[in-house]
């Protein structure tokens, strides 16, 4: 068949595209039936997101950030000596919707949880160039001043727990959050305490610098102080992870 043919006929066109896509379709989904596990097996330590850092999520979400950092870290060689190990499926198994991606205006921030401080952070957001002069990254001012609405936290909270976070409602969920993450852990996911669990872990961590008030941008810091911070990868032998890939 010549290639003219192909091109001037838009219904011949239309058929071989569909043909072409279902076969790259089936070479990614097909394997997904033949493997046992996606997710690798990384022992109950990565956790759902608490109250204060799912907030700081959906604001990071709100502000665009994801636009210029992604939070994937491919398993090549200058990624990895750069940004840190790759990064694992488990990690992301909480996260609706993911934030991978390769669109890079600023570095990955897949492991940047406390690679800085609490300060830096800060002032960071507040006035970039401040400390990373050479930066294109805009000010966030506001996230200082505004006052961080938790009112609708667990409500928040139960919608995730619908596309299946292991937020709790019931004993029955508590307790098998008990099981696998330990009663600390389980406290931190119960629905039922989701404002006092977030005011408590604010006004400790002070995340914004003044444990009086409450605002965004204590929900974001917090946020970003735990990313990739849950996986404790000198508890894995060198290669562990590769059998999930």
């Amino acid at each position: 068949m010549r290639h003219e043919q192909i091109e001037t006929n838009s219904g011949l066109m239309l058929l071989l595209i569909l043909v072409v896509i279902s076969i790259g379709g089936l070479i990614e989904i097909v394997p997904l039936f033949y493997i046992n596990e996606t997710v690798e097996d990384v022992k109950g330590s990565v956790r759902p997101y608490t109250p204060l850092e799912m907030r700081g999520r959906d604001i990071y979400i709100r502000e665009g950030c994801y636009l210029c950092h992604s939070q994937q870290i491919r398993p090549f060689r200058d990624e990895w000596l750069r940004y840190g190990h790759y990064s694992l499926a488990a990690e992301s198994q909480y996260d609706h919707p993911f934030q991978w991606g390769s669109k890079r205006t600023g570095p990955d921030l897949a492991r940047v949880g406390g690679k800085y401080s609490n300060q830096w952070q800060v002032q960071h957001l507040n006035a970039p160039r401040s400390v990373v002069p050479q930066s294109i990254m805009p000010n966030y001012p506001w996230l200082l001043t505004t006052a961080l609405d938790y009112s609708d936290v667990a409500d928040r909270m139960r919608a995730l727990r619908w596309t299946g976070v292991p937020y709790s409602v019931t004993q029955a969920e508590y307790d098998r959050n008990v099981k696998t993450f330990g009663k600390a852990t389980a406290d931190l996911l119960d629905i039922t305490q989701a404002q006092d669990t977030l005011l408590k872990q604010a006004r400790e961590g002070e995340f914004d610098g003044d444990p009086s008030r409450i605002t965004e941008m204590d929900a974001l810091v917090a946020y970003l102080q735990i990313l990739g911070t849950m996986v404790d990868f000198s508890q894995y032998d060198e290669g562990y992870f590769a059998k999930f890939r």
